[in-house]
C-alpha cells in the first residue's frame, strides 16, 4: 500500500492498444502517491505525476463532471495504456 498524504489515489487500466512494453493488462490496479510509482512504468507515472498530486493533495479541474476521476493515456502513440485515476475520499 501506497503511504499518501491528503487522499488516496487509485488507478485501473481501463485500455491497451497493442502491447505494452512494461506487461501492463486491462483491469491492473495500482495505489499511486507522489511518494510511490507502486509498480506502475516509470514513463507512464512520470507523464501522470502532475494529476497524481493534484488528486492527493486535494485539487480539481473546475470544468470535471466528476471532480474524482480522470483518465489519462501512455505517451507510447503505438502501445497506448490508458488509465482511469480515482481519488478516494
Amino acid at each position: 500500500m501506497a503511504e499518501h498524504f491528503g487522499y488516496r489515489v487509485v488507478g485501473t487500466i481501463t485500455a491497451v492498444k497493442g502491447n505494452c512494453y512494461a506487461g501492463h493488462k486491462v483491469g491492473d490496479e495500482f495505489e499511486l502517491s507522489i511518494n510511490d510509482a507502486a509498480g506502475l512504468c516509470g514513463m507512464f507515472y512520470h507523464d501522470i505525476y502532475p494529476y497524481i498530486m493534484l488528486f492527493q493533495l486535494g485539487g480539481e479541474w473546475p470544468w470535471a463532471k466528476d471532480k474524482d476521476v480522470d483518465v489519462r493515456e501512455c505517451a507510447d502513440r503505438h502501445n497506448a495504456v490508458q488509465i482511469e485515476l480515482r481519488r478516494i475520499r
